[in-house]
């Protein structure tokens, strides 16, 4: 695993992370377990941690650990790319349900998500099943009154059309956010909040580094996505909680701002999205 970078200034929590991926076995021998995986994270000053399934054994797992960890809140849904999968078998609307019954099973589940549209890795032949699939996890969301966490995939116009249709949930998180300065605006302009990963860092995310100008600070979360999309100086590694003051300086020195002051702003937007816990 990476280095252990200093820890931050101030708490921040990671809005998006995977930990399941450690339960069920990766394939990078260095992912660290649950247990040691929070406890680096509690080091580095990431003191809580939301873990998203995104598919039923990753949704159940969620639930398991936010019962089980005091660090972690969980977030349940179906991925888009588990759609098409998922309706060939004749099964979505079972999974759906059991989403729905996820979703109430505990206080601590306080996300419906990630959920939305992927239009890269999934064939246009089953973009309306996911469509389809996301209207019903918006409509979980302002049911049960979750946050709704946004898989957006190269399919900014499609996501707007379809919360605009449906009209969205009061609180919106547009995870490891993808779009430029412009697309920013569209989000922000609807109340959405922006999350940012360690792709922020990379050389080539100008059009990131200037959405993340555009994002007041009470609209912005910070997230890993691990054990995916490590920060600079560790793009190809896998990733943890733990490297995420890497990013959090990253969008500190874009946003021109102490360190601490950031991380008051990201906590805070955080839990105004998750609730305390």
């Amino acid at each position: 695993m990476p280095e252990a970078p200093a820890p931050l200034a101030a708490p921040v929590i990671d809005s998006h992370c995977h930990l399941d991926v450690v339960r069920y076995g990766a394939a990078d021998a260095d992912v660290l377990p649950v247990e040691d995986a929070l406890r680096k994270a509690s080091e580095a000053n990431v003191t809580r941690i939301v873990q998203i399934g995104c598919d039923l054994p990753g949704a159940r797992w969620a639930v398991e650990a936010a019962e089980t960890y005091d660090q972690v809140v969980a977030g349940v849904a179906l991925h888009p790319n588990e759609i098409p999968g998922l309706l060939a078998a004749g099964t979505l609307d079972e999974a759906l349900a059991e989403i729905g019954r996820l979703a109430q099973t505990s206080v601590r589940v306080r996300v419906i998500g990630e959920t939305g549209l992927d239009h890269f890795r999934t064939p246009e032949d089953g973009w309306k099943g996911q469509e389809d699939a996301f209207r019903a996890h918006i409509e979980l969301a302002k049911r049960h009154d979750k946050a709704l966490v946004i898989h957006d995939r190269d399919a900014h116009a499609d996501i707007l059309r379809v919360l605009d249709d449906e009209g969205a949930p009061d609180r919106v998180v547009m995870h490891c956010f993808s779009g430029d300065a412009a697309f920013a605006r569209e989000c922000l302009a609807r109340g959405f909040f922006l999350s940012f990963a360690g792709t922020v860092t990379f050389k080539n995310a100008d059009d990131l580094r200037a959405a993340l100008r555009e994002t007041p600070l009470d609209r912005l979360l910070v997230e890993t996505d691990a054990p995916y999309l490590p920060p600079v100086p560790h793009r190809g590694q896998t990733n943890a909680s733990y490297l995420i003051p890497l990013t959090v300086r990253a969008m500190a020195a874009v946003k021109e701002l102490p360190e601490e002051a950031l991380c008051a702003a990201i906590e805070a937007s955080s839990v105004s999205v998750l609730g305390e816990w």
